[in-house]
């Protein structure tokens, strides 16, 4: 499967935080083939090890997670549904927005909004609150309550769908494209010799706690570790030191919470392979998971590689392909030399 289909396969699933079954179950499936072994653990994580089968072998994790951003139902009002929001939903851009509501099966809604012709002096300009914002589903009080459970998680709508010049848009790119670059990744390392032992995890719960990554990360007590998520992509409307052009290649996190020889050998990998990259200056805590997974137990050794992305935590992520395929090489090539460079871990 090439990486744009694995890709599709992966944001079809619907799967918020906490509600990731759907997308582990089809990341599961991927790494099979790629992987010694893959298990799903307590908190929903996927984790694929491949044994390079040398004695006292170090552990290297790569991670990205599964789940996105979504709604879930707190109460139903005259038939339309009532919501909170999973992980950071930028109210802004609810209004008109097509959402599935994950009952069984799942039922199509929209974020009503106020037609501009009955709004009251001064609403055009002001951002609706959650708390006034509410789901049409065309049902009335008693169907809908016997339907929609108080609970019942809700997704914002999208495909996966080509732009052009290689750009791709859809919803859930954060951050299962960038398990898609760990699925090509091990794709680019199948039958090679490896001095570690490889684990590469699709995690859950990271839009609301990291608590997915951090479990794991306690239990697999790996060496070191990637975290491979999602960066700012820029438009013109952006501020050009915070965002990164696509089609520039992954930026590579440098900064206090990194291990600096893990961020060294990152960008030695990827120019004697000639992969282009940025470096993303991150000052403190990153909003990956790379925190949860560095203080695990007496501390991890941490690195961050991020693949830039347009619109951020909406149904219309665009990304660049050749990003995705450049950020596969960089790990694969990271991947080759650890073991080979010393005692690095």
């Amino acid at each position: 499967m090439d990486s744009l289909h694995t890709l599709e396969a992966l944001c079809a699933q619907n799967a918020p935080s906490g509600f990731e079954g759907p997308a582990a179950r089809t990341a599961a499936g991927l790494l099979a083939p790629l992987m010694d072994q893959v298990t799903v653990d307590r908190m929903g994580n996927v984790i694929g090890v491949r044994r390079c089968g040398k004695p006292g072998a170090k552990r290297l994790l790569l991670d990205a997670h599964l789940d996105e951003i979504g709604l879930i139902v707190t109460g139903v009002e005259d038939g339309f549904l009532r919501f909170q929001t999973i992980g950071g939903v930028d109210p802004r851009m609810l209004p008109d927005r097509e959402v599935t509501v994950l009952t069984e099966p799942p039922l199509f809604g929209v974020v009503a909004c106020l037609p501009p012709h009955v709004q009251k002096k001064g609403d055009e300009n002001r951002s609706v609150p959650i708390d006034e914002l509410f789901v049409d589903i065309g049902m009335d009080q008693e169907t809908a309550e016997k339907t929609v459970p108080i609970g019942t998680p809700m997704v914002f709508r999208g495909g996966c769908f080509p732009l052009s010049h290689g750009k791709i848009c859809g919803k859930a790119m954060d951050d299962r494209s960038c398990f898609t670059a760990l699925v090509r990744c091990a794709e680019l390392l199948r039958g090679e010799a490896l001095d570690v032992d490889l684990y590469i995890m699709g995690s859950t719960r990271e839009e609301i706690s990291g608590a997915g990554a951090l479990c794991a990360t306690f239990a697999l007590e790996p060496d070191c570790c990637v975290a491979v998520d999602v960066t700012h992509g820029a438009t013109p409307d952006a501020p050009k030191d915070k965002c990164f052009t696509l089609g520039g290649g992954p930026a590579i996190g440098v900064g206090p919470n990194m291990t600096g020889w893990m961020t060294r050998l990152l960008c030695s990998r990827a120019e004697a392979a000639g992969i282009p990259y940025d470096l993303e200056v991150m000052g403190g805590h990153t909003g990956t998971n790379a925190w949860e997974m560095q203080i695990c137990r007496e501390g991890v050794a941490t690195a961050v590689v991020s693949l830039p992305l347009r619109y951020m935590h909406s149904p219309i992520e665009v990304l660049d392909s050749g990003d995705l395929e450049q950020t596969a090489r960089l790990l694969a090539s990271f991947v080759r030399a650890l073991g080979k460079e010393g005692d690095l871990c």
